[in-house]
């Protein structure tokens, strides 16, 4: 069998050596050791049976559309490509079609899902098309890949064919290049692109060879929006949609999920009750409602997305914003010090506290964080515990407690020592008792 990590090297593999794989004459001897029977490589000669290629990527994506071949036109490939945000969209339009009995898998970063459940994978094409098999070989209709810079440029996504690809907005400010665009250029003669039209950047990826479906837009129009602390409401073309998320950005990760179940042929009494069954996803803007306050767990932890997630939630608090926040010990100082200015300028409140330290003393890490704080209004509670106990202890009056930066993480490390921690069973603890 042939094989790219020679981890998982057989007697009798073959094993293939990627082009940007670190230490790659260690690998192909560990290979060989463990009983490698053959090497592709592009340089080297060794006392296996060695292949040489010019290009060990071009041979590959050439052996998997052949040995998938038979396969893949039996599902479709949707490619989602953005940078942030990305995996709620997956997620959003993966449970839209498996509630609507449409099978779906998909990939993101480094993370394969299936079936409802989630495991990780070393990126690479060849786990691309071992995940597609996987998807084909347990009845799914639908993969949806997520597709970054490093994905296309490290060509993870050579040889495929996307019967939808989606731009998801960038959020950044430098410009885009050519690179995002490519996978624009695999789609079939009969698949869609569904492009942002928010993103300022969205023309660069409307090509005349496809069929391009803009949202939103005057085909897919946006109103009637009601953001509360229970659920979103809208339309989508006079059709209202309501799904137990929260943040406006939602409406539009939903807006992706309505079009694609609209190609697929369902209508809209059918999605409407997909919608209602929608799930969090845990530690991404994952919500508790306690008492009349609200709150949100998020994985924010640079000063973009900090700002995005306070800025969604002034959109529909009511009371004011308490944030929790730290910084992860491998946070440069200067993100620290604009992460810290941010949060102080942006929120009634702000808890600092520890994140994953390591060997930082946590004191450090926030005296990083509020070296440029405009203004007073904040505390220092180094233990994460116990600033998630004050700070749900100060709500009242429809107040909104963010709790940032570590999202659904099950650990938190200090020193060289991972402790077993997690901000929702904490959040659970605290209300419950």
């Amino acid at each position: 069998m042939l094989r790219v990590d020679a981890k998982e090297i057989n007697p009798g593999d073959t094993y293939l050596s990627l082009p940007y794989e670190e230490d790659r004459e260690k690998q192909i001897r560990e290979a060989i050791d463990k009983g490698a029977a053959c090497v592709i490589t592009n340089q080297g000669e060794y006392e296996v049976k060695t292949i040489l290629t010019p290009d060990t990527i071009t041979y590959l994506s050439n052996y998997l559309k052949e040995l998938y071949l038979e396969k893949i036109d039996g599902i479709k490939i949707i490619g989602i490509v953005g940078v942030t945000g990305n995996d709620l969209t997956h997620n959003i339009i993966a449970q839209t079609l498996n509630n609507l009995n449409s099978k779906t898998a998909y990939i993101e970063e480094d993370e394969f899902y299936l079936d409802g459940k989630i495991k990780k994978i070393k990126p690479s094409i060849y786990t691309i098309y071992e995940c597609i098999g996987k998807a084909i070989d347990n009845n799914c209709d639908n993969i949806i890949i997520g597709i970054s810079r490093e994905t296309i440029l490290q060509r993870h996504i050579e040889g495929l064919r996307f019967d939808i690809a989606i731009y998801q907005n960038m959020n950044q400010d430098s410009n885009i290049d050519d690179t995002l665009i490519e996978p624009f250029k695999m789609i079939k003669k009969d698949g869609y692109a569904i492009i942002d039209t928010k993103d300022k950047y969205y023309e660069k990826f409307v090509l005349p060879q496809n069929n391009n479906i803009f949202a939103p837009s005057e085909d897919y129009k946006i109103t009637e929006v009601n953001l509360t602390y229970d659920y979103i409401e809208f339309s989508i073309n006079n059709v209202k949609i309501r799904i137990q998320l929260l943040g406006s950005f939602n409406i539009y990760n939903f807006l992706n999920a309505y079009i694609i179940a609209k190609l697929l042929n369902y209508d809209d009494e059918e999605i409407i009750e997909s919608a209602q069954k929608l799930k969090q996803v845990e530690g991404k803007y994952q919500t508790i409602k306690y008492r009349e306050n609200l709150i949100i767990i998020d994985n924010a932890n640079d000063e973009k997305e900090i700002n995005k997630i306070i800025k969604y939630t002034k959109e529909f608090n009511k009371g004011k914003i308490i944030t929790i926040i730290g910084c992860d010990s491998t946070t440069q100082k200067e993100e620290r010090t604009k992460i810290g200015t941010t949060v102080t300028n942006m929120s009634d409140y702000t808890i600092f506290t520890s994140d994953n330290p390591r060997y930082e003393q946590p004191e450090d890490i926030i005296e990083d964080m509020k070296k440029n704080a405009k203004s007073d209004n904040y505390d220092i509670i180094i233990d994460r515990k116990d600033a998630i106990k004050t700070g749900i202890d100060m709500l009242s009056d429809e107040d909104i407690l963010l709790i940032l930066g570590k999202g659904n993480e099950e650990y938190q490390i200090i020193g060289n020592d991972e402790f077993i921690y997690n901000d929702y069973k904490e959040v659970m603890k605290n209300i419950k008792r």
